[in-house]
């Protein structure tokens, strides 16, 4: 006679664990969406930021107060020191003036009417990148890959240096360079 061994778990409580993981599951599920697409938005506005200083260093040491014209013109190494004014992350695989990066289209443009100088002290055969057109004023913008997926604010700034946020997510549609925008407030 085989007596029956009563080792192991039996279906209905196989069912309650899983029943339970998925219970977990579907609470922090959220909660991290929410913390990524926070994480997102803060890099928005630190690429914003990075822009912004970008530009008032490419405007002091090499422009004579004028600004770049492209976020790749601010990625190219300036041979007397060897350093770039933005970081590759926002320069490198742009095509000239827009990047992917954390969920967000980080854009960059300026007035078209306002091209005001062709050369600053940096290009070429001045020891940094090739001439390029300089213009008086710029702005960026960030804006959701997917709107309420990867973000849920879109963000904006300007020659005046100030980040200004869209808590709805809509695009920016100002492209002046230095005045405030005509929708949006001021990030806090």
């Amino acid at each position: 006679m085989r007596i029956r061994s009563n080792k192991g778990f039996t279906l209905i409580e196989l069912l309650i664990v899983v029943a339970i993981i998925g219970i977990i599951a579907a609470i922090a599920i959220p909660g991290l969406l929410r913390a990524r697409m926070s994480g997102n938005e803060a890099s928005a506005i630190g690429s914003l930021r990075a822009i912004n200083s970008s530009q008032a260093a490419f405007s002091s040491t090499c422009a004579n107060g004028f600004y770049a014209s492209s976020l790749q013109q601010l990625g190219i190494a300036v041979v007397t020191d060897g350093a770039p004014f933005i970081s590759p992350d926002l320069s490198a695989g742009s095509d000239g003036d827009s990047v992917q990066k954390s969920g967000y289209y980080i854009q960059m443009a300026n007035d078209p009417a306002a091209d005001d100088a062709t050369i600053d002290s940096c290009s070429e055969p001045n020891g940094g990148p090739d001439a390029a057109a300089l213009f008086a004023s710029y702005y960026a913008t960030g804006d959701p890959v997917g709107l309420n997926s990867t973000g849920t604010r879109s963000f904006f700034t300007n020659t005046l240096g100030t980040i200004y946020v869209d808590p709805t997510g809509d695009p920016f549609t100002d492209t002046a360079g230095n005045t405030k925008p005509a929708t949006g407030q001021v990030l806090q």
